[in-house]
Parts: C-alpha cells; structure tokens; sequence
C-alpha cells in the first residue's frame, strides 16, 4: 500500500475529526484539520488528499476554490448512513470516492492508495470539469440560451431567428 504524507480532514464534529486523526496518528500521516471547508480556501495546501465531512456544501465549495486555484486535489468525501442518492450526488459534485462513517485507518488508506494510482489522469480530468463548470457558471441567461442552441447543432442564422 502507498504511503501518503499529508491528509487534509474537514469535519465539524469534533469528536469524530479526533477519533479520525488518533486512528492515523500511527499510519504516519500527518493530518491536518479543518472545521469548515472555508476555512481551508484561505490556506490551500499545495498536495494533499481532502477528506470531507459531506455536510452543507463542504464539496462545492472545495471544487469552487480549485477551479479558481487551478490546484486540483483529490477529495474523498464522508458521512454517517449514506443514501445511495448523497453519494451520487458528491460523485457529481467533484468527489473522488466516497466513506460510510465509522471506519478506520485501513479504510482510508487503502481509498488514498486507489487514488494515487489514477492520480495524474484523473486530476487532469477534474480540474478541466470544474473549470468548465465554473466559467458556465459565469455566463448571463442569454449566454446559456445561445450555448445549449449551439450544442443542439443549430446554426448562427437559426439561432437568432429563435432567439430574436
């Protein structure tokens, strides 16, 4: 199994972040924790894995930071009981693999080592995603009306006629 050196942990529950970094303490890894993923926007690490609590929108918002930073990083998202539905949707958000709360060093290690094997194919590919997303994000109501009329293969002239 691949060592990894630096883990960011982003959760609001105290408890759980402590039980988290006493089960890594011997692993080797440093970890560093975080309450709330604002919290990291203000001092982005240059290399590390994120593992995240799945609450509010801890997700979006560490994909919003690195498609602004260009420094993609990956995160592996968390929680107690997932639904089927939560994971998706963290999947969708940008997260690269998913936790069902409790589990231990093992666990976390093993889905860090997963993911350095795809590291470099796979960052590329996220950070390009949320650089798209966030300049869609971008554009005006009209600007995605004239996009999503390009991308059903209408030409400039039938675009305007349909636009006015």
């Amino acid at each position: 199994m691949a060592s990894i050196n630096k883990l960011t942990l982003i959760d609001s529950q105290f408890r759980r972040k402590a039980a988290i970094c006493h089960a890594l303490s011997d692993s080797g890894v440093h970890v560093e924790p975080f309450e709330h993923a604002a919290e990291i926007t203000r001092r982005w690490p240059d290399s590390a894995t994120i593992l995240v609590e799945d609450a509010e929108d801890n997700v979006v918002t560490l994909m919003d930071c690195m498609a602004g930073s260009g420094n993609w990083l990956p995160v592996i998202a968390y929680t107690e009981n997932p639904g089927t539905h939560q994971v998706a949707q963290a999947i969708r958000e940008g997260a690269v693999d998913y936790l069902a709360w409790p589990f231990g060093a093992p666990d976390i290690l093993r889905a860090v080592s997963a993911l350095r094997e795809n590291a470099s194919a796979l960052g590329m590919l996220k950070l390009r995603e949320a650089r798209a997303r966030s300049r869609l994000n971008r554009l005006t109501r009209r600007e995605r009306e004239v996009l999503v009329a390009m991308a059903d293969g209408l030409s400039n002239r039938r675009i305007g006629e349909q636009l006015a």
